[in-house]
């Protein structure tokens, strides 16, 4: 700890007050001048300040419920459905009961609470409890240490924390620009070769030259170990997640793979939740699928695998078997009414394959900048853990 610092509690430097709701089928108890926020709603913000809230009481609302209004520049944060949402209010403020309001005092800035109970959020959830969901009491967060500077220090290390926070969000915001830039590349060229297609092209519908495995009924019994089980939370979109991975027993295999066995190379398709994801098998080891899967074999001498699969990835052949789906609260579509999708390719499978050359070359440069931009991200959430934890251990 820095010379001239103490270590205080958050009882010893914040009232911390519980909030409340109205009765929600009241309608007098809402709509009022009384701004009223609850931990959804903390989660959707980007900015931590807020002074105007989605729902608002009346006067009658708040002397009707254990809600207490809060002054301006509390700390307000989300004690359950998560414990962590940060925000500090400009107006007066009530919460409901799944907040905790946090008034600091005269010795203690508010931002410099905030930048602090944000570098402690896993602390925070360790010391929630409950069966259902965890709750972080007000007595236990009264509780929890605070780095204790004087005034003038505590103001010095957030204009800092400022500083070099805005100069993270700028770089992040450009990344995640650059990110959906790389993305939103390969999806134009892939929505090109498929809009603008050639002369020398065959229209057919799915099942007429395509091969289906459907896997219908219920999901074979889960082992520890075994062969593996491809459900429909591993086929997205252009590849098979290694997550969740689990398992069937090997000698249940022939009995359930009894439609057909899949092979290297074909088509994934998702039936429903979610439809029409579309991969391709990615090993030749034995794997065993679970329902809402069918596998598709294209007829070789007339359709490439891969090709298939930028087919079916197409934005034009996606809109055509999403216009056929059906399903009231999950859309999905029937094997029967799939087959009946409209579909064109080059007549020449040699030309599908130097289309598949280029689409491929142009995806793995996609992934490489992705990657790029996933890891500039994740380095740039590092340097803030790092720059909040040298704050608050004296190093800035």
């Amino acid at each position: 700890m820095k010379a001239g610092w103490q270590t205080k509690t958050i009882g010893d430097v914040c009232e911390v007050l519980n909030g409340g709701t109205p009765k929600t089928g009241t309608k007098e108890f809402w709509g009022g001048e009384h701004q009223w926020i609850a931990p959804a709603e903390m989660g959707k913000r980007s900015s931590p300040y807020v002074g105007e809230t989605e729902r608002t009481i009346t006067d009658l609302g708040l002397k009707n419920s254990s809600a207490r209004t809060l002054p301006p520049y509390s700390v307000i944060l989300s004690s359950r459905a998560p414990i962590g949402h940060l925000v500090i209010n400009t107006e007066p403020m009530a919460t409901n009961q799944g907040c905790k309001g946090l008034v600091p005092c005269d010795l203690m800035y508010y931002k410099f609470l905030f930048y602090y109970l944000s570098s402690i959020v896993d602390l925070l959830n360790e010391l929630g409890s409950g069966a259902t969901f965890k709750e972080l009491s007000g007595g236990k967060l009264k509780e929890v240490r605070i780095p204790f500077p004087p005034l003038p220090e505590q103001q010095r290390i957030v204009g800092i924390l400022d500083a070099a926070f805005d100069g993270i969000a700028t770089a992040k915001a450009n990344a995640e620009r650059n990110l959906q830039n790389a993305r939103a590349l390969f999806e134009s060229h892939l929505q090109s070769v498929f809009t603008q297609r050639g002369e020398e092209w065959v229209d057919t519908v799915i099942g007429e030259c395509i091969r289906f495995i459907d896997y219908r009924g219920k999901t074979p019994q889960k082992t520890a170990s075994g062969f593996r089980l491809i459900t429909a939370k591993n086929v997205k979109m252009g590849y098979v997640q290694d997550e969740p991975r689990e398992f069937v027993a090997p000698n249940s295999y022939d009995g359930w793979m009894t439609r057909g066995i899949p092979k290297l190379g074909d088509v994934l398709f998702t039936t429903e939740a979610p439809l029409a994801n579309v991969a391709q098998l990615d090993t030749d080891e034995k794997v065993v699928f679970a329902q809402r899967i069918i596998i598709m074999q294209p007829d070789v001498s007339r359709l490439d695998s891969t090709f298939l699969k930028y087919l079916l990835l197409s934005q034009p052949v996606q809109q055509r078997i999403r216009a056929k789906g059906t399903g009231a609260t999950v859309q999905g579509i029937k094997a029967s009414l799939l087959k009946t999708i409209e579909v064109y390719f080059p007549k020449s499978v040699a030309e599908q394959r130097q289309i598949v050359g280029k689409l491929d070359a142009l995806r793995e440069e996609t992934q490489r900048l992705v990657s790029l931009y996933q890891r500039k991200l994740a380095a740039l959430d590092e340097l803030k853990k790092s720059l909040l934890h040298q704050a608050f251990s004296g190093a800035l």
